[in-house]
């Protein structure tokens, strides 16, 4: 496939890290570049359908390359944080604790500010701590397959 859809190598390494991960979770059965391609085809295929029989959808009505993959790693990042149930067939989460919870909410304060200095309460945010913290696990899982790709 034409490098020319990635800024760099790194970046390169890292969306082939999500879409690893991604298979691995059974978001999508191809992992490879070829693969999304043809979700691309396909899904630009469907949008002409639904905009030629005046059918309303989000987002654009054809996606390039480069707007499909980032697109997709986005879904796959949103349906890990969100807990998504065909995610939670296959990948055990780890537990987040109310206490872990109130840790990440002290230590990243400036998060939970208001414009005007006043804090959000803790209760008020703690669906957003959780989904940070999912994040950051979601993160910790795509560094991993980077470790094990330059290993390779």
């Amino acid at each position: 496939m034409n490098k020319n859809y990635f800024t760099d190598s790194k970046n390169e390494q890292y969306e082939k890290a999500c879409l690893i991960f991604a298979k691995n979770l059974n978001l999508i059965d191809d992992d490879s570049l070829e693969g999304v391609k043809k979700r691309c085809d396909a899904e630009n295929i469907k949008r002409e359908a639904q905009l030629k029989n005046g059918e309303t959808f989000y987002g654009l009505t054809h996606f390039t390359f480069s707007e499909y993959l980032q697109n997709e790693l986005t879904e796959f990042k949103l349906d890990f944080v969100s807990e998504s149930k065909e995610i939670k067939k296959v990948y055990n989460y780890r537990e987040i604790s109310r206490k872990e919870a109130k840790a990440y909410y002290k230590s990243n304060k400036d998060l939970f500010t208001r414009y005007n200095g006043d804090r959000f309460t803790f209760r008020e945010v703690e669906m957003i701590i959780k989904k940070r913290i999912r994040e950051e696990e979601y993160d910790n899982e795509i560094n991993n397959i980077l470790c094990q790709l330059a290993d390779r």
